[in-house]
């Protein structure tokens, strides 16, 4: 891995967020010059880490790869939410000059001390609750004109789990008995599963095998299986029991009544394989009128409108990971139509997982990981 390919994240970002950050907490203090060195060096060492966590893949020792993402994963985590509260300080400063210019350098070190005591804090908590069980969060979704067969039938649902640098087997293994004894009537895992090969990471996906429903396992493409090998992670899934649908449906029949589940590829697919277009009609193609419910798989919401077009009833995704930590929870509706929890689109009620386990960052703060346990009930009039 060279010095080139760590800093292909743009240089002015990598730069000047720890640049910004320093020249606004170091002044604040009366430090030494070795006090002041002492502070460069860890922004420094900042700006080497943080790219360097996301392309630890070509590192051939895996330990060593592991811990250096461990590092510079938490080190993004910390000094992104510390770049936030540095700003949102100078805009106390600002409202502390402009009411009263005379009290800004009471006020200065104060609050660059609460401002460094309170992102430990927040990345501290996040972390704790990154690494701690998903919750289980439990969720009617209503569907019009539900035959009776279909009262009640229950989905687990899992999402983002990000197996990689900082997410294993033993992870893994929880999730599986968590989801396990939901005894749900199928299982749904709706994308971002890995961040690796195959070979890096089969080891870890592994107890996948052991995930048993009434109808089975089912899983489509996130964005991040593109990144990782595709083609490989869909032989492997299939080698592990699970059904991968791309742009296909199955039909279930539960208590005499049938059931459509479809899947769509990556809503960002066609980027990385043309013949892979995410296409909710292709999906529903050939599906019986009859159905008493049409379920659609999507990794992305951003699938929504084409599948109300289609003529789905539900859509389950994920793909946003509710924003993750506190303060990027607050921008990801800049982006996505919908961020996490249930919604309604025309026709389509769309549920969106807040992930099952974190991408980069181990950080949760103000957003927790879930499993998601849906039943289905009958609309109200």
């Amino acid at each position: 891995m060279t010095v080139r390919r760590i800093f292909l994240t743009p240089a002015w970002l990598v730069f000047s967020l720890p640049g910004y950050i320093g020249w606004r907490l170091l002044s604040a203090f009366d430090l030494t010059p070795w006090g002041v060195s002492l502070g460069v060096a860890v922004l420094i060492a900042a700006c080497v880490l943080v790219p360097m966590s996301l392309r630890t893949r070509a590192i051939r020792d895996r330990v060593l790869a592991d811990r250096l993402s461990w590092v510079g994963l938490t080190a993004m985590g910390f000094f992104s939410s510390l770049f936030v509260i540095v700003i949102l300080r100078d805009l106390l400063l600002l409202t502390v000059y402009l009411f009263d210019g005379s009290q800004v350098r009471e006020w200065t070190m104060p609050s660059a001390v609460g401002v460094l005591l309170a992102t430990v804090l927040m990345t501290v908590i996040g972390l704790i609750i990154a690494r701690r069980r998903p919750r289980i969060v439990k969720v009617d979704i209503p569907v019009t004109n539900l035959p009776e067969g279909l009262r009640g039938f229950s989905i687990a649902q899992i999402s983002d789990v990000h197996v990689g640098p900082t997410i294993k087997r033993p992870f893994v293994e929880s999730i599986v008995r968590r989801v396990n004894a939901l005894g749900a009537d199928m299982i749904a895992i709706t994308g971002d599963l890995v961040d690796g090969s195959v070979a890096q990471l089969a080891a870890h996906t592994a107890p996948l095998a052991d995930l048993a429903a009434r109808h089975g396992a089912f899983f489509v493409t996130g964005n991040h299986e593109y990144y990782s090998g595709e083609r490989d992670w869909t032989r492997e899934l299939r080698r592990l029991g699970l059904r991968v649908l791309k742009n296909e449906h199955v039909v279930l029949q539960h208590n005499g009544s049938a059931l459509v589940l479809a899947g769509v590829t990556d809503f960002t697919a066609h980027h990385f394989d043309a013949a892979q277009k995410s296409d909710p009609v292709a999906a529903l193609y050939g599906a019986p009128v009859t159905a008493g419910a049409r379920i659609l798989l999507a990794h992305q919401p951003s699938s929504a409108a084409a599948a109300a077009n289609a003529g789905f009833d539900v859509q389950l995704s994920g793909h946003t990971h509710g924003g993750q930590f506190w303060p990027w929870n607050l921008f990801v509706r800049l982006y996505q139509p919908f961020t996490g929890g249930l919604h309604r689109l025309r026709g389509l009620m769309v549920y969106v997982s807040r992930g099952t386990g974190y991408w980069g960052p181990p950080n949760r703060f103000g957003v927790p990981s879930e499993i998601t346990h849906i039943r289905l009930v009958p609309a109200a009039p």
